[in-house]
């Protein structure tokens, strides 16, 4: 019984399907009657669920392909995009890097605590630094005016001391060498010696008496001591800490140079030698 119900169900939904396709047809040949149209309609309602679910079936199965044809200009497409966005990032940077290189070299110009010094300014080509050592290397040298023992500053003061120099180049030891020594005065005609103690390591202000009065961004010069090292008043470094231990003999003071020496594409250096 059952089964006859389910055979006169599928015979019914063929013989739509069937007039659905029937009627279609007329209607596209312009046959198409009002008799025709209340069949066509229901016969639309059967067949609709049939050509949604055809359609769903068949659209995915479309857009792959359609995806696979085109995965190729996509790609090409995006390649193309990224390497754009390098070259921009690329110029962005370059432009940054000249921007600031131009910043430093207009900083160096009427530095005010240079006065009317004559000056040669430099370029940086090289640098060396290890536990101790601190040097950079300048595109000038003796015959471009530069000679062994001329001081170089940068916008902020004094970043060292031409200790070698070559026919166009030369080595500048920095404030922060182990081997640099800065003859400083401070505050009311305090004097001290500014020692370099490595790259890693902070300066320190040595040979200033215990419960010397100090403040923190103090900032301390060249001195001008004869036989001194350096032209008076080059900003050396600026007070960091400070204190008087038990039982010693000098204050402990540490320092900070008032050079930016991270910042060093360009220096001017002093052609000014110690006076007798």
């Amino acid at each position: 019984m059952a089964r006859s119900r389910r055979s006169r169900r599928t015979l019914t939904v063929i013989v739509l399907v069937v007039l659905s396709l029937s009627l279609i047809s007329l209607d596209l040949n312009g046959r198409t009657h009002s008799l025709t149209s209340g069949v066509k309609s229901v016969a639309n309602d059967v067949y609709a669920p049939l050509r949604q679910g055809v359609l769903d079936i068949i659209n995915p199965i479309g857009d792959f392909f359609a995806g696979a044809f085109n995965y190729g200009s996509v790609q090409a497409q995006n390649e193309q995009l990224q390497k754009t966005i390098g070259d921009l990032r690329a110029a962005q940077a370059e432009r940054g890097f000249e921007q600031s290189q131009l910043r430093q070299l207009m900083a160096l110009e009427n530095l005010p605590f240079l006065q009317s010094l004559p000056t040669v300014t430099a370029q940086t080509i090289d640098e060396y630094s290890s536990n101790f050592t601190a040097t950079i290397t300048l595109d000038k040298g003796r015959a471009d005016g530069v000679d062994v023992g001329y001081p170089v500053v940068g916008a902020g003061g004094l970043v060292g001391q031409v200790i070698q120099s070559f026919h166009h180049s030369s080595v500048v030891r920095l404030v922060t060498d182990g081997q640099s020594k800065v003859g400083v005065t401070f505050g009311n005609q305090l004097t001290g010696i500014v020692d370099g103690q490595g790259p890693s390591s902070s300066m320190t202000a040595d040979l200033v008496p215990p419960h010397t009065v100090l403040h923190k961004g103090e900032v301390m010069f060249t001195s001008s001591l004869d036989a001194a090292a350096f032209p008076a008043g080059i900003p050396v470094a600026s007070v960091r800490s400070f204190h008087t231990p038990a039982g010693a003999s000098q204050e402990s003071i540490e320092v900070d140079p008032k050079a930016d020496l991270g910042q060093l594409a360009y220096v001017d250096v002093v052609q000014w030698v110690p006076q007798p």
